[in-house]
């Protein structure tokens, strides 16, 4: 058994870069050297709050699961790998047995053992380590045409990718997206991909809709400078055939609901605590609200998308800053007006 360094959170902004131990691969594992990790909404709540909601970090715990790396050596009976192979690494552990598993709904796992959480004891230990073992199942190679920065967009890709699938077919469709932080921007960018028509993005600041424009959508509106920024879209019962709502925020899933025509549909993407909803305009506008949660097939193809750059994900890294700058890296990630997507390198 050796060590490694990892980015271990103690508590509430006690996050501290210390040595953990790293075993080697078993039977259908890789020891893998990990490159890059993106810090994601749920590492900066465990690092600014504690945890969320009633989710909380209550013992130590190594943050995240937006990794990929180079497979080191291989355990026995591992085929399909290699060292040297540079791949994404999906951070989703279901049981396999458990009836949601059973059902290929395995995101729903009752056992899931998601990379990086605290929602069960003992905590399940995130990828921010310079070198760690995962199963060789939760490796999908990305070759060596892209950085491993972009290799660990692949998670909140496969969220996107997942989210958009849930609307349904978007081709042509007059889109709205509430909220663009990372997640909204991977959202914006899958359905570019997926052959949307007008897609809007709102925000409540100017900077991530700078970068919005950018990278392809045709309005960017700040509703915190213009409260009335969406209001020709609210004529006649709404004029979007679809909503992704990525902020957690209640009034920007009124607006989408204000927002959207009758028998459209509204994802919620982003998370946050219980909220009202206007209820009655969701009944009489016969909406279909429906939620998203991880994904599952949705990983491979995320990381084979960037592998190819068929998405090309590199607007949206806008900072890397080494392991020993873990905790300005945090803080950085949760200056929306300075960064969208913060990385960590190994």
């Amino acid at each position: 058994m050796t060590t490694t360094e990892a980015c271990v959170l103690h508590g509430q902004r006690d996050l501290r870069v210390e040595r953990v131990e790293v075993g080697a691969p078993g039977p259908g594992e890789v020891l893998l050297d990990i490159g890059a990790g993106g810090i994601c909404g749920s590492d900066l709540h465990y690092f600014l709050d504690g945890g969320f909601g009633t989710v909380r970090v209550r013992q130590p715990i190594i943050l995240g699961h937006e990794v990929a790396g180079t497979v080191a050596a291989l355990g026995a009976g591992v085929t399909g790998l290699r060292e040297g192979d540079r791949v994404a690494v999906n951070p989703s552990n279901p049981c396999g047995a458990c009836e949601y598993c059973t059902r290929n709904e395995p995101q729903h796992c009752l056992e899931m053992r998601f990379w990086g959480s605290a929602m069960r004891m003992p905590h399940v230990q995130g990828g921010f380590r310079r070198r760690l073992v995962a199963a060789a199942r939760q490796c999908v190679k990305v070759g060596d045409a892209v950085s491993i920065g972009e290799a660990a967009m692949s998670e909140p890709l496969a969220v996107a990718l997942h989210a958009v699938a849930q609307a349904g077919d978007v081709r042509g469709r007059r889109v709205l997206v509430t909220g663009f932080g990372p997640i909204g921007g991977v959202v914006l960018l899958a359905l570019r991909h997926a052959g949307a028509g007008e897609v809007t993005v709102t925000d409540l600041v100017e900077e991530p809709l700078a970068l919005a424009r950018r990278i392809g959508a045709t309005a960017a509106l700040n509703v915190a400078a213009d409260r009335d920024a969406l209001a020709a879209e609210e004529r006649d019962k709404g004029r979007f055939d679809i909503a992704f709502e990525c902020s957690g925020n209640p009034r920007a899933l009124a607006q989408a609901i204000a927002c959207t025509r009758p028998r459209g549909t509204i994802v919620q993407v982003g998370v946050g605590g219980a909220f009202d909803v206007p209820m009655n305009t969701v009944v009489a506008k016969e909406l279909r609200l429906v939620g998203t949660f991880r994904f599952h097939p949705e990983f491979e193809v995320a990381a084979q998308l960037i592998a190819t750059r068929a998405i090309d994900v590199r607007p949206l890294i806008t900072a890397t800053r080494p392991l020993a700058e873990a905790e300005a890296a945090f803080t950085l990630a949760a200056d929306r007006r300075a960064a969208m997507k913060v990385q960590l390198s190994f």
